[in-house]
């Protein structure tokens, strides 16, 4: 069974290697890092839309296997 979710990139730092993502329906930002975007970050930017798995990272939750 895949848990996706859809969201929105709220804002991404390429050289940091990290951002965060809005969930529909939700108003809090969601974590991810670059390394997690599936076929790589070089055409990520704000307000694309993306599907993700949310996982309970350290203390929070994060985006991960997130697509384009």
């Amino acid at each position: 069974m895949d848990n996706r979710t859809t969201g929105f990139v709220k804002s991404f730092n390429r050289r940091a290697g990290y951002g965060f993502v809005l969930p529909v329906g939700s108003e809090e930002p969601v974590f991810f890092r670059a390394e997690d975007v599936e076929g790589g970050v070089r055409a990520l930017s704000e307000g694309q839309q993306l599907s993700f798995v949310l996982v309970l990272g350290e203390g929070r939750f994060e985006a991960r296997e997130l697509r384009t």
